[in-house]
């Protein structure tokens, strides 16, 4: 009995640290500016924008959950960019200690970590970061745009971006260029995009990891804005069901 109890927190042990790390890959996947710059492709090359996001407050709802383990939890955040750094300030949380704690806000220390020391530009769409490949269009006349990483990194993906008919960015889309440890693998990782007041912003992320002896494990994070480059702009509806 005391051994089936040992391999029980064993196993879960292993799943807080692979989904630790998993909350701060997706916290790395958000790109803050919409820096695109000129490619081979002229969807991606409509993308240059003079209005790139530098400031925002917006409440973030993120929730987390491990299937086999039944674990749930959530947590509602104010978020602020600015000059001055990111900053945060929790307004509701519910649900497991453990997803609160080692998982969510893991996510917004990592991003606060990575914006202070200027790691950001690692994860940005740009020709630095990424190869663009071939370009199709869907009979809706949405265009997909293939993505290759130059690197071996968990801040990259490897998939493709998505465009609006008129070109503009819906998602970016698929794995992690390099899992976030030994125990996740598969770690799929979908953002969405939005303009508010004529800026693209961010205004979801959903990961899904595989994780070693956990099974499945999900992560979602949603953004409602109340303010974008200082200009008021009250809350905008996520895209995501």
């Amino acid at each position: 009995m005391a051994h089936e109890t040992r391999g029980r927190q064993t196993r879960h042990g292993l799943w807080v640290a692979a989904f630790t790390l998993l909350a701060a890959a997706a916290a790395a996947a958000v790109p803050v500016a919409d820096s695109f710059k000129a490619t081979s492709t002229s969807s991606v090359r409509a993308l240059i924008s003079d209005s790139n996001l530098h400031q925002y407050k917006a409440l973030r709802r993120m929730h987390a959950a491990s299937e086999r383990f039944d674990h749930e939890g959530w947590m509602d955040a104010w978020t602020e960019l600015d000059s001055r750094g990111f900053r945060y300030r929790i307004v509701s949380e519910r649900g497991s200690d453990t997803i609160r704690n080692r998982v969510l806000r893991t996510l917004l220390k990592r991003e606060q970590e990575l914006i202070a020391n200027g790691d950001f530009g690692r994860g940005e769409l740009t020709p630095e970061n990424y190869e663009f490949g071939a370009e199709s269009s869907g009979p809706d006349g949405v265009r997909y745009v293939l993505i290759k990483p130059k690197r071996k990194d968990s801040m990259l993906i490897d998939g493709r971006i998505v465009l609006s008919p008129e070109g503009d960015l819906l998602r970016v889309e698929g794995l992690l260029a390099k899992n976030p440890s030994f125990w996740t693998s598969q770690v799929h990782v979908t953002r969405y995009y939005s303009r508010v007041d004529g800026v693209r912003v961010p205004i979801a992320t959903e990961s899904i990891a595989k994780v070693k002896l956990a099974g499945r494990s999900r992560l979602k994070v949603e953004y409602e804005y109340e303010s974008v480059n200082g200009r008021p702009v009250g809350t905008v509806a996520s895209a995501v069901q």
